[in-house]
């Protein structure tokens, strides 16, 4: 899957950001862009990673694949 970037250099505190728009809270920073680029790597595999739930007996647990 591909998502896109921002990164962004923020000459006030010398360091750069990266946030994923299409993934809401998904972001980074970082004091070089590899390293803004490697933390947003890390913070999408996180976000997309399951995460534990609970389910009532009734309820059916699906798994969907998207691309």
């Amino acid at each position: 899957m591909r998502f896109r970037v921002v990164l962004e250099y923020d000459q006030e505190t010398e360091s750069y950001s990266a946030i994923c728009p299409e993934l809401p809270g998904c972001a980074s920073a970082g004091e070089t862009e590899d390293e803004a680029r490697r933390g947003i790597e890390e913070a999408i595999r996180l976000y997309l990673s399951p995460a534990e739930i609970e389910v009532s007996p009734t309820a059916k647990l699906i798994e969907v694949t998207i691309g």
